[in-house]
């Protein structure tokens, strides 16, 4: 009876015990998960050159070899986009804090390329200082006029529209940057073949990802046709988007190439 007596108390000890560490790990989970949107989105990716630049409304990290970012990244917020002003364009100019300096303008006179934004103007209209911020060669990459004005100027649309719904997003872009592309200018800037474009809505519980991988071409085929998991594009890259993020969360959102939870009204 004893003996019995005991097991049933070690039981309910074992039972207790379980319970406790349980309900600790959901603590620590949730934990982790409101710290992503407490912190913000200063969990930048990693730089395959070394190179990061924060500059005050969006970072970048340059690649020398190839004359521009191989990404760049900001926060876009819907109170940024409730202050819509026409500011005046400014010329662009090359971007001071990159020590190798960035490439000159005067690359893509005559080259049949346009000055693709990658932190786009339009995302930027809340301030003047912003705006002209964006106006910064180190933010630009060669980008054919039906492409720049077309899929691509699509998908920044649709961004702002999720920033709308979602109240903010985090965003990280540039050009698919490997050896032997088309190139122009004296400074030899180079034509990605592709470029991508992941949004991050971190807001929790409601944290999720989409990445989209769209050919340096005219297209008009829907912008969901092009959604790739993250892993696709740090496979094509080398770049590790969310290392910051917990683990687990990491790897679920990068897996991930579902875009049912997004909405392409």
């Amino acid at each position: 009876m004893r003996n019995r007596k005991l097991i049933y108390t070690l039981i309910t000890l074992l039972f207790a015990a379980g319970f406790y560490f349980y309900e600790n790990d959901i603590a620590e989970n949730k934990a982790k998960i409101d710290a992503v949107e407490i912190e913000g989105f200063n969990y930048f990716p990693t730089s395959t050159t070394g190179q990061i630049i924060h500059h005050q409304y969006y970072s970048l990290s340059y690649n020398e070899k190839y004359e521009q970012a191989e990404w760049v990244a900001y926060e876009l917020n819907k109170k940024q986009l409730s202050n819509h002003n026409n500011f005046k364009r400014p010329y662009f100019e090359q971007d001071s804090k990159v020590k190798t300096q960035s490439a000159k303008y005067w690359n893509y006179k005559n080259s049949g390329y346009n000055k693709g934004h990658l932190c786009p103007a339009g995302d930027r209209t809340f301030s003047e200082e912003a705006f002209n911020e964006t106006f910064l060669t180190s933010n630009i990459s060669p980008q054919i006029y039906e492409f720049n004005a077309g899929i691509w100027n699509r998908l920044e649309q649709k961004v702002r529209y999720w920033a709308e719904t979602h109240e903010k997003l985090y965003i990280v872009t540039g050009g698919i940057l490997n050896p032997n592309l088309k190139t122009i200018g004296e400074e030899n800037v180079a034509v990605p073949a592709y470029f991508y474009k992941i949004i991050l809505a971190y807001q929790a519980p409601d944290i999720k990802a989409i990445a989209f991988l769209l050919p340096h071409e005219t297209s008009e085929k829907g912008l969901y046709q092009f959604v790739v998991s993250i892993d696709k594009i740090e496979e094509l890259t080398g770049i590790d988007f969310f290392h910051g993020l917990p683990d687990e969360l990491e790897n679920d959102l990068e897996k991930n190439n579902s875009y049912t939870n997004w909405s392409f009204r």
